[in-house]
C-alpha cells in the first residue's frame, strides 16, 4: 500500500501469515449496517458499510468504540517538541513541487477514512460515515459526515471531495495524477454524497487509496494560488492547526478544541498533547545537544555511534531521559546510493556493479556502526516479497517476455539463470580486483592513475550530493575505495533547498535515497520504478529509471488477484531491480530507536503495525516530577 499510510516500523510473523491465509473472495469484507440510500442500476441495492479492508473483514465491527490500543482515558495538554535534523522549510503547503513543506503539516487534514494502526490495512469512518463499493469496483461512494466542519467553520461536503481529487491532480505534485490514474472522475450526487468512477476495476487497493484523499477546503483555495508555496496558515479539517511559524527554524501545531470529529471512535484516546513542535537544526550535533538540554524532548536516533555510546549524560544517568526500541513493522527500508541512470557514464551495469563493490560494509559496520546493523539486499527486506535462491519457474514465466529487453539492460543473464547477488569477499582488495575486471569490460582503463574510457578518453568521475553532514562518515569512506579505482571524486553537501532544487533538475550523479515499503505494495509502486515516472520532477524514482520489463511488472503487481500472486510478482520486481545494480544498497537495523524526556505516557504495547504518537500523551504527575528534578 501507499507507504505513507504505514505510520512507522512493523512486527512480521504473525501479520505475514495472517495476509497470506486471506482468500480472494474475502479481499474487499465489509460488516452490514443500512441499505444505501441511492440505488444503483436497477439491481440490489448495495449495502453502507463503517469500514474497508484490504484482506479479510475489518477488526472492528460498526459499534467499536476506540482503537483497542490506546488509552481512551488519557489526559489531553502539554506539549512535544520534536527534533527535525538537517533541513529547513519554507512552505506549508506539502502537495506540490514548489517549496520545501514544514514536516507535520499533513496533521492539519483529514481524510475520508483512518487506518486502525492495529491491522494490517483497513480502513474505518472519519470524514465520511458510510461506504458503499461496487462489487465490479466501477465505483465507490461515501456519506460525508453533515457536523463534518473546517477549522474556519465551514461545512465539509461532497463538493469539497470533488474539488479536492482534481485540484490535486491538475495542481498537485505530479505524484497524484500518477496515485489517482485509476480515478476516472469524481461526482458529487448531493451536498452529503459523493461518487467515485473507477476505470481501474482491477487494482485492488484503489477504492482505499480514494479513500484515504485528504480534503481540502474549495472555498479557500478557489480564493488562493495553489501552485505557489506559502507560509499561510490553511485550513484543514483535522485535529491540529497550524499555531506559529519562524520560517526555517521551527513550526507549532496546536490541539483544535473544537475539532469536530474528537469523539469519533477513531479519534478518542488519540490527539491528546496540546502543541506539538517541530525545531528545526542544520547540524546533527547542535541537535544532540539541544535534546540533552531538554530544548527537545522527543528523538528519533538514526545514528548508531549515539545509541551505543552517546548517552552518558546527567539527565540519562538520573532517569531523566529514557530510550525505547520499536521492532520494524514493514519490510526493512532500502536506503542506498543512487545513481543517476540519465546519465550516459552510469548506463553500463557493469559499471555500478563496479561502483558498489567498493561500499566497504564490514568495516563500517565495525568502525562507525558498533556492528548494529545488518547489510540490507533486498528492495523488500525481511518479508515474504523478498526475492530468495535462483528464479522460480513461475519467475521465469513473468521474465520471459521480456528476455530481449533484459539481456540488453542487464549485460548477462544472470538474471534468468543464477542465484542473486550476494556479498563479495569480505576483504575489500579482493573486491576491488572484481571493480576493476568489470570496468575493464565496460571500456575502462587506468592511465596515469586515472580511469578514463578507452573510446572517448573521458574520466570516470562521480559526484555525491548531499544536504545532511551526518552521512558525510558513510560517504568518505567509499569515494576513497573508488579512488582506487582511478575514478575522480567528490562530495557536495548544499543547503536543503538547493539540494531539493538540482534533485529536481536532475542535476546529480549520485544521492542517498530511501525506498519505504509496506507488507502491500501497489499503485505507489509507479511513482518508485516506472518509466511515466523517471522524468517526473519530486517523483521518487530518483534513478530515472525506464525498463518495459519494470513496468510491466508494476503493472501486474498492482492487479495481483490473490496475496501469493503479489509475493511471486513482487519477488520478481526485486530480483530485477537487484541485478540491474541502481543502487548501491546501505544497512538497516530492523528497529526504531527513540529517545525521549520521560514525561509521556504511550501504549504498552505499541500496536503491531505502527507507533501511533497520535495515541501519546503527556503524564501530568511525569512532567511535574521532570520538572521538579530538573531544578535541583
Amino acid at each position: 500500500m501507499h507507504c505513507g499510510v504505514v505510520l512507522r516500523p512493523v512486527s512480521c510473523i504473525a501479520r505475514n501469515a495472517l495476509l497470506v491465509l486471506c482468500s480472494l473472495a474475502s479481499f474487499f469484507a465489509y460488516s452490514d449496517t443500512d441499505i444505501a440510500p441511492t440505488a444503483t442500476d436497477g439491481t440490489a441495492p448495495i449495502k453502507t458499510r463503517h469500514a474497508l479492508s484490504l484482506y479479510g473483514s475489518p477488526a472492528l465491527d460498526e459499534d467499536f468504540e476506540h482503537f483497542s490500543h490506546v488509552n481512551p482515558d488519557a489526559p489531553k495538554g502539554g506539549s512535544i517538541t520534536h527534533t527535525a535534523v538537517g533541513g529547513s522549510f519554507d512552505s506549508t503547503n506539502p502537495f506540490i513541487t514548489r517549496g520545501t513543506p514544514a514536516t507535520g503539516v499533513s496533521r492539519i487534514y483529514d481524510t475520508l477514512m483512518a487506518s486502525n494502526p492495529n491491522e494490517p490495512f483497513s480502513l474505518y469512518g472519519l470524514l465520511a460515515e458510510g461506504v458503499r463499493l461496487d462489487p465490479d469496483r466501477e465505483w465507490i461512494e461515501f456519506d460525508i459526515r453533515p457536523e463534518a466542519r473546517f477549522q474556519d467553520g465551514e461545512p465539509v461536503t461532497a463538493y469539497d471531495v470533488v474539488f479536492s481529487l482534481n485540484l490535486l491532480r491538475e495542481e498537485g505534485n505530479p505524484f497524484y495524477s500518477s496515485y489517482y490514474a485509476g480515478v476516472e472522475q469524481a461526482v458529487a450526487l448531493n451536498e452529503h454524497q459523493v461518487r467515485f468512477t473507477l476505470t481501474d476495476t482491477e487494482s485492488r487497493e484503489l477504492p482505499l487509496i480514494v479513500a484515504q484523499l485528504p480534503i481540502l477546503p474549495r472555498h479557500y483555495w478557489e480564493q488562493h494560488d495553489f501552485s505557489a508555496p506559502s507560509l499561510a496558515a490553511h485550513p484543514g479539517s483535522g485535529p491540529y492547526k497550524i499555531s506559529e511559524v519562524d520560517p526555517g527554524r521551527q513550526i507549532v501545531y496546536e490541539r483544535d478544541e473544537d475539532y469536530w470529529a474528537k469523539d469519533l471512535p477513531v479519534n478518542v484516546g488519540r490527539n491528546n498533547i496540546d502543541r506539538v513542535i517541530y525545531d528545526y537544526y542544520r547540524d546533527r550535533e547542535i541537535a544532540w545537544e539541544a535534546f540533552k538540554a531538554g530544548l527537545t524532548d522527543f528523538r528519533t536516533d538514526a545514528r548508531a555511534a549515539t545509541w551505543a555510546i552517546g548517552y552518558d549524560f546527567p539527565a540519562y544517568e538520573e532517569g531523566l531521559v529514557k530510550r525505547i526500541t520499536v521492532p520494524d513493522a514493514n519490510p526493512s527500508m532500502m536506503q542506498g546510493f543512487v545513481f543517476n541512470l540519465r546519465k550516459e557514464k552510469f548506463q553500463d551495469p557493469r559499471v555500478r556493479e563496479a561502483l558498489s563493490l567498493a561500499f566497504d560494509f564490514p568495516w563500517l559496520n565495525t568502525n562507525i556502526f558498533y556492528d548494529t546493523y545488518q547489510r540490507t539486499e533486498s528492495f523488500f527486506q525481511n518479508s515474504e516479497m523478498e526475492a530468495e535462491g535462483p528464479p522460480s519457474d513461475a519467475a521465469l514465466e513473468l521474465l520471459e517476455p521480456h528476455r530481449e529487453a533484459l539481456l540488453d539492460s542487464h549485460q548477462s543473464d544472470r538474471l534468468f539463470t543464477e542465484a542473486l547477488p550476494i556479498d563479495h569477499p569480505k576483504d575489500l582488495r579482493e573486491r576491488l580486483r572484481l571493480a576493476l575486471d568489470l570496468l575493464r569490460e565496460a571500456g575502462y582503463q587506468v592511465e596515469d592513475g586515472v580511469l578514463v574510457h578507452q573510446d572517448t578518453g573521458q574520466p570516470l568521475s562521480l559526484e555525491v550530493l548531499l544536504y545532511d553532514s551526518g552521512m558525510e562518515r558513510v560517504v568518505q569512506p567509499t569515494l576513497r575505495n573508488m579512488a582506487r579505482l582511478g575514478v575522480q571524486t567528490s562530495l557536495r553537501i548544499v543547503d536543503i533547498n538547493q539540494y531539493l532544487n538540482r534533485q529536481r533538475n536532475f542535476d546529480f550523479d549520485m544521492v542517498v535515497s530511501h525506498f519505504p515499503q509496506s507488507n502491500n505494495p501497489g499503485n505507489e509502486q509507479r511513482d518508485f520504478w516506472t518509466s511515466q515516472a523517471a522524468d517526473s520532477p519530486q517523483s521518487r524514482n530518483r534513478m530515472g529509471l525506464a525498463h518495459p520489463a519494470v513496468d510491466d511488472l508494476v503493472e501486474q503487481l498492482i492487479r495481483a488477484d490473490d496475496r501469493e500472486e503479489l509475493n511471486t510478482i513482487t519477488q520478481t520486481l526485486d530480483r530485477v531491480l537487484r541485478w540491474g545494480f541502481y543502487v548501491i544498497p546501505h544497512y538497516h537495523s530492523g528497529e526504531t530507536r527513540i529517545a525521549i524526556w520521560d514525561k509521556f505516557g504511550y501504549p504498552d504495547p505499541f500496536p503491531e503495525y505502527a507507533m501511533d504518537l497520535d495515541a501519546w500523551w503527556v503524564d501530568p504527575e511525569r512532567e511535574a516530577a521532570l520538572q521538579r528534578q530538573s531544578r535541583r
